[in-house]
C-alpha cells in the first residue's frame, strides 16, 4: 500500500501526491452508524421477496437494535422501487418511515435521504424543521442527486446528470438559509422563494448535509455545503484517490472535510466461515432479480454505481478482503467486507487512516448483525485506531 503514512498517535498524513496535510483525530472522534433495510430484510438477498419484509415492525426493530448497542446513527435510503429484492416487492417510503422511527427511538439519530426535485424546496424546508424539533435535533439530510439509470424518470423526472446536481446546489443554498429561522428572497433556474420563513427554526447541530458521489459534479457540490462526503467502499487505493480529489475541492471552498464510508460486512467465526456465509447470501438470488440488476445498470451516468460494478474476477473478490458480488442484485452500494471480527477490524481501521471519520455499515440480517458488530468488531476497531 502506497501512498499514505500513518503516526503512531493517530494523526493522519495524506495527499501524498501534493501538499502534506496534518489532520489529527483520536478515536473518540469516530461515529459509527447502522442501517435501515426499507427493501427487506433476511438471510438471503436478491429474491422475489424478502423473507422479512420492510414493515414498520421489522424496520423498528432494527432501529431499536441498532439504538441499544450505541451506534450515533441509522442511513435510511431513498428508493422508487425494490432495489434488493423483486422490483415489485413492497418498500417502505422514506420519509414517513422516518418519522415514525424517530417517533419509536430515543437517543439514535436519523440520516435520511432525499432526492432534489420531488418536493418544493420551501416546503421541505418546513417538513425537514418540523421533523427535527419533534425529535429533538436527531435528524441529518443526505441529498442524492445521481441515480442509476431509469431511477428518476420512475416518477416523471427526466433532467441530466449535471442538472439534478445544480437542483441540488440550489436546494442546499436555500434551506440553509431559510433554517436560520428569517424571511428569505431567492431566485435561482430551480428554486424561487418571496420572503418565505421557517419557524421555528430547527435546533442548532441538526440537519446537517451529508452527500455521497465519486463525480466531479459530487465533489464540487460537497466542498461547497457538505458537511460529510459520504462514499462506497473500494480498495483502499482507489480510496484514497477519491478522497485527495475531494480534499482539494474542500480546500478550494476554505472547508474542513469529513469523510464517511458505506460499507456492507459478512462477518464470520472463522475467514472462511466468513466466505461461505457471502456465497450463501446469494444462493437463492432469482434469475429475474439478476437481469432486472444487470439492466438498471446498463449505460449508467452514476461514476460510484460503474465503481461498485467493476471486477475481474469470477468470485467477484476485489482484495483480500473485499467482495463485490452483492452488486449483482442489489442498487447503490455492492460491496461488503468479509472476515472475522479481527479481520474486518482491521479493514476498517486502514480506512479510518486514510480519512474516514463516520463508518455506515449493514449486515443481514440487520437487528441480529447491528448488536453482534457493535459486540464483536466496533471495539476492535477502537482499540486498532486509539
Amino acid at each position: 500500500m502506497s501512498g499514505w503514512r500513518v503516526a503512531l498517535t493517530g494523526t493522519l498524513w495524506a495527499c501524498h501526491t501534493g501538499p502534506v496535510i496534518q489532520n489529527s483525530r483520536s478515536v473518540e472522534d469516530l461515529r459509527t452508524a447502522w442501517f435501515v433495510p426499507v427493501d427487506g430484510d433476511g438471510h438471503y438477498i436478491g429474491t422475489d421477496e424478502a423473507e422479512r419484509p420492510p414493515t414498520f415492525e421489522n424496520l423498528k426493530a432494527v432501529v431499536n437494535s441498532a439504538e441499544s448497542a450505541g451506534y450515533d446513527y441509522l442511513l435510511i435510503p431513498t428508493r422508487f422501487a425494490n432495489g434488493l429484492f423483486g422490483s415489485e416487492a413492497p418498500l417502505a417510503e422514506t420519509w414517513t418511515t422516518a418519522t415514525g422511527l424517530l417517533a419509536t427511538s430515543e437517543r439514535v439519530r436519523l440520516l435520511i435521504a432525499v432526492r432534489p426535485g420531488f418536493v418544493a424546496p420551501g416546503l421541505f424546508a418546513q417538513m425537514a424543521a418540523a421533523l427535527a424539533n419533534n425529535s429533538n435535533g436527531r435528524v441529518d439530510i443526505n441529498i442524492v442527486p445521481g441515480g442509476i439509470q431509469g431511477d428518476f424518470e420512475r416518477f416523471g423526472v427526466t433532467t441530466s446528470h449535471s442538472d439534478r446536481y445544480a437542483s441540488a446546489r440550489e436546494l442546499m443554498d436555500a434551506c440553509s438559509q431559510l433554517w436560520k429561522g428569517e424571511p428569505v428572497n431567492y431566485s435561482g433556474q430551480t428554486v424561487s422563494l418571496a420572503g418565505a420563513q421557517v419557524s421555528p427554526p430547527p435546533p442548532a447541530g441538526s440537519l446537517r448535509w451529508y452527500l455521497g458521489g465519486a463525480s466531479d459534479n459530487a465533489l464540487s457540490l460537497a466542498g461547497d455545503w457538505a458537511d460529510v462526503l459520504l462514499a462506497w467502499i473500494q480498495p483502499l487505493e482507489a480510496t484514497e484517490a477519491l478522497l485527495n480529489r475531494a480534499r482539494s475541492h474542500f480546500e478550494t471552498s476554505g472547508r474542513k472535510p469529513k469523510f464517511g464510508l458505506r460499507t456492507h460486512l459478512v462477518l464470520g467465526d472463522t475467514n472462511a466461515d466468513a466466505w461461505n456465509r457471502a456465497e450463501d447470501l446469494l444462493s437463492k438470488a432469482s434469475p429475474d432479480v439478476l437481469a432486472a440488476r444487470q439492466k438498471a445498470f446498463t449505460g449508467t451516468a452514476a461514476v460510484g454505481q460503474k465503481a461498485q460494478l467493476g471486477t475481474n474476477s469470477d468470485n467477484h473478490r476485489i482484495g483480500s478482503h473485499l467482495w463485490n458480488g452483492i452488486s449483482k442484485v442489489r442498487v447503490n452500494c455492492g460491496t461488503a467486507i468479509v472476515g472475522t471480527a479481527d479481520e474486518i477490524a482491521d479493514e476498517l481501521s486502514q480506512y479510518w487512516h486514510l480519512g474516514m471519520d463516520e463508518f455506515i455499515l449493514s449486515a443481514w440480517p440487520h437487528a441480529e448483525e447491528a448488536e453482534r458488530v457493535a459486540t464483536e468488531v466496533l471495539p476492535k476497531v477502537r482499540d486498532r485506531i486509539s
